[in-house]
């Protein structure tokens, strides 16, 4: 009986102890404890002014010879994480002006996830468009002309409109028609 009377004591220590903290951390009897107090906030949308744009023509693009493919890279050149989220929007911004810009038809490719960047890290998203064939001035397959244009006017969901220019030529592209991948932490090619 030694034995039994020793367990009864280690419980109610027990029970007493905890009863102490749960009065210590403002938890009533008779009310679960949770296993953490604390709420995380999640970071806010990148801002426009967070993020620095750049765009280059992609590896694997389809055959032809205008753009075919652009990978477009937003690094948050903040000091606070933010996130990106969505399919961009596109428009040609006519003679280098937002404001003469000329919406492009946008076909979503993929699920959208909400990615984590961090300061100085980088977030991508690859436009594929109709392609301009043949030579010189080219032609497009639909018989409409071949457009080009010296920047791209790329949106985010709630992270505003950023212009930019290819890195190595001018944005070429048939039919006003761009297929988009969502934001994405892994850089396509």
């Amino acid at each position: 009986m030694r034995h039994s009377n020793g367990i009864r004591r280690a419980a109610l220590a027990t029970t007493a102890a905890t009863a102490v903290a749960a009065a210590v951390a403002g938890i009533l009897p008779g009310t679960a404890m949770a296993a953490s107090t604390t709420t995380s906030t999640p970071p806010p949308a990148c801002k426009t002014s967070a993020l620095q744009v750049s765009a280059w023509q992609a590896v694997h693009r389809p055959v032809g010879t205008g753009t075919g493919a652009a990978v477009v890279q937003f690094k948050n050149i903040s000091r606070k994480t933010c996130v990106l989220k969505g399919h961009p929007t596109v428009a040609g911004a006519g003679n280098g002006s937002p404001a003469h810009n000329t919406p492009l038809k946008v076909t979503r490719t993929g699920k959208a996830a909400t990615v984590k960047v961090r300061p100085r890290g980088k977030a991508w998203v690859k436009l594929t468009f109709v392609q301009v064939q043949g030579e010189a001035d080219g032609y497009c397959v639909s018989g409409k002309d071949p457009v080009t244009y010296p920047t791209m006017v790329i949106g985010l969901p709630r992270s505003g409109k950023h212009q930019v220019a290819l890195k190595d030529g001018v944005w070429a592209e048939c039919d006003n028609k761009v297929t988009v991948t969502p934001v994405s932490a892994v850089k396509p090619s």
